[in-house]
């Protein structure tokens, strides 16, 4: 049995290293700046988490990680923010702030020389300098890249979610598997069957099972939006200033319910909110759970995020779920390298 060890920069609560973890795929530890990611990635995942600025990671520390092992693997998403649509004001500062942070993995990569490299990200990742200097880097070392655009919802995670995957390997080409999804996964058979809830209400035995409270004339406009509808359709005196304006009229999707049986939208850091998109639950008058985001994310419902008897503060929870690796989305790419790990011999 080879002894293969996984490094997971930039962390988070775990998404990724879960859905490692599920295929059997050992991490070691991850590595994360936010002290909130501590609990719920040492909780459900077995590993060790390292609470530090990736920028500050040595190439030595990175080893120490790895430990003894036949294999190693590098992988991470780097904050996505930058390279989001809301964030294009950076685009001509690829050196700025959190953009950097792509280049901190490059650095660490080039000074660990893993086995495996694996990069998660948002599609328009690869139109900035910073992404091609980091594929330049890996080619320069020798390694084999391939890198795509992915649906996630072709890999069973219950949500449209594109996403940037690269995969990069010593040992010859290498590439993600094929989707295993014959038909997306719906939000009725992914949160279906969870508990009612009214707005502001929480659920007696899940914590993370909390709905965001909504003002009187949210509540009047959620009753009055129909799954897959618009507030375009709403009686009049319920449509919001800021659509009234021409600036607010190419945004249909916000105060909108999901469908049940259709993949849900992109979730955010702002999912929990029934003004920030469409997450409305598509039949009770609230936004989705916590839980449910999570869920949405392909984490499992038992997935604990704080610890039992903690306040759950919805702006923190909402940020580490949107940004999450979605758990499916990373068996998919563990099962990559584990098949790509089985096919080749070691020097």
């Amino acid at each position: 049995m080879r002894r293969i060890s996984c490094i997971d920069l930039f962390c988070g609560v775990g998404g990724l290293t879960h859905g490692f973890v599920k295929e059997g795929l050992p991490v070691t530890a991850g590595i994360d700046l936010d002290p909130a990611c501590k609990f719920p990635f040492e909780a459900n995942n077995g590993a060790t988490f390292v609470q530090k600025d990736v920028s500050k990671v040595t190439v030595s520390e990175i080893k120490q990680l790895f430990g003894r092992s036949d294999a190693t693997v590098l992988a991470g998403c780097a904050p996505c923010q930058p390279f989001s649509t809301y964030a294009q004001r950076y685009a001509g500062s690829n050196h700025s702030g959190k953009w950097d942070l792509l280049y901190e993995f490059g650095r660490l990569a080039k000074g660990a020389l893993p086995d495996v490299v694996t990069m998660e990200n948002v599609p328009s990742v690869e139109r900035h300098t910073v992404f091609r200097d980091f594929v330049k880097t890996l080619k320069k070392l020798g390694y084999h890249v391939w890198y795509g655009i992915v649906d996630s919802s072709q890999y069973g995670v219950p949500q449209q979610r594109l996403r940037m995957v690269l995969l990069a390997s010593q040992h010859g080409d290498i590439s993600l598997i094929p989707p295993t999804s014959r038909s997306p996964k719906t939000v009725r058979q992914a949160i279906g069957k969870l508990a009612p809830l009214k707005a502001g209400e929480s659920h007696l035995k899940d914590s993370l099972h909390i709905a965001a409270s909504l003002s009187e004339t949210n509540l009047q406009r959620i009753r009055v939006s129909r799954p897959g509808g618009t507030w375009r359709e709403w009686p009049d005196h319920l449509i919001a200033d800021c659509h009234r304006a021409e600036s607010g009229r190419t945004f249909p999707a916000v105060y909108g319910r999901m469908e049940w049986d259709k993949p849900a939208p992109t979730m955010t850091t702002q999912c929990y909110g029934f003004g920030n998109g469409r997450f409305g639950h598509p039949e009770q008058d609230r936004a989705i759970s916590l839980r449910e985001a999570a869920i949405l994310q392909s984490f499992p419902k038992s997935y604990a995020f704080v610890p039992k008897g903690a306040e759950v503060q919805f702006r923190t929870l909402g940020r580490l779920i949107g940004n999450a690796v979605p758990v499916n989305l990373g068996r998919a790419i563990a099962r990559s390298i584990n098949t790509h790990l089985e096919s080749v011999s070691f020097a």
